[in-house]
């Protein structure tokens, strides 16, 4: 109770709103709210460059693989340069099915539709975009949680803020205006605070789902148009 009143009292002597003022002179508890939330905006736009980088760099990668796929070039060669050892989400698509398929040829020959090979090879193209988005898809989550409880975090700070400038105005049994408003201010600073994290981050994740899931129908799309090619080729093998 004495550190509110001296708190509510340093507000009103100083008059000083500035944000560094209203950090210095909050309660303990707002103090950690506030630094909780600026902790969690500035992973949240660590995790957007992430992300950005990211989603540029794997297009970038599939745009120059596609062309190398339809170049008319050999498909064993293709996959000897970069289906053994994937280095992006496409050309793992593409080494699951091509891996998957010359086994299926080994063990059966040319006749696949016996063998159950192209529900093979459509398993492994499915798993192997769902691992790959798993991947990229990687603290989704945290963007998500942010912007969903940081403005109650804040508020949170809020309410606690302003319950201990009530108590230490009523302390010092003065309702005026600048012995309320230091307090007052020191509390909603939470609040703004929370904002500025959940803005960005609600933002920020559904700019980034629909990225994700433009680039999850562009590997599931490269996987239906492979499959189908390996399954003409085994029927002309045939």
């Amino acid at each position: 109770m004495d550190r509110a009143v001296d708190a509510v009292t340093l507000g009103a002597a100083g008059g000083d709103l500035s944000l560094w003022s209203l950090f210095i002179e909050a309660d303990i508890v707002v103090k950690l709210v506030m630094l909780g939330l600026l902790g969690a905006s500035v992973w949240v736009w660590a995790v957007v460059f992430e992300k950005w980088t990211s989603l540029r760099r794997v297009n970038r990668e599939a745009d120059g693989f596609e062309d190398r796929f339809w170049s008319g070039g050999s498909l064993d060669e293709l996959y000897e340069h970069e289906g053994t050892k994937p280095v992006h989400p496409m050309a793992a698509v593409f080494g699951s099915a091509m891996g998957e398929w010359r086994r299926s040829v080994r063990v059966a020959g040319a006749d696949m539709s016996r063998s159950g090979a192209r529900d093979r090879v459509d398993r492994a193209i499915g798993v192997t975009v769902q691992r790959e988005m798993d991947r990229l898809e990687r603290w989704m989550i945290f963007l998500a949680s942010v912007g969903a409880t940081a403005p109650f975090i804040g508020l949170f700070g809020t309410v606690w803020g302003i319950m201990h400038s009530f108590s230490a105005i009523a302390a010092l049994h003065n309702t005026n205006l600048a012995v309320v408003a230091p307090g007052i201010a020191e509390a909603l600073f939470a609040t703004a605070i929370g904002l500025v994290a959940a803005i960005p981050a609600v933002l920020a994740y559904n700019k980034i789902s629909n990225d994700l899931g433009r680039f999850a129908s562009r590997l599931e799309g490269f996987g239906a148009e492979f499959s189908a090619i390996l399954s003409r080729q085994s029927e002309e093998r045939a």
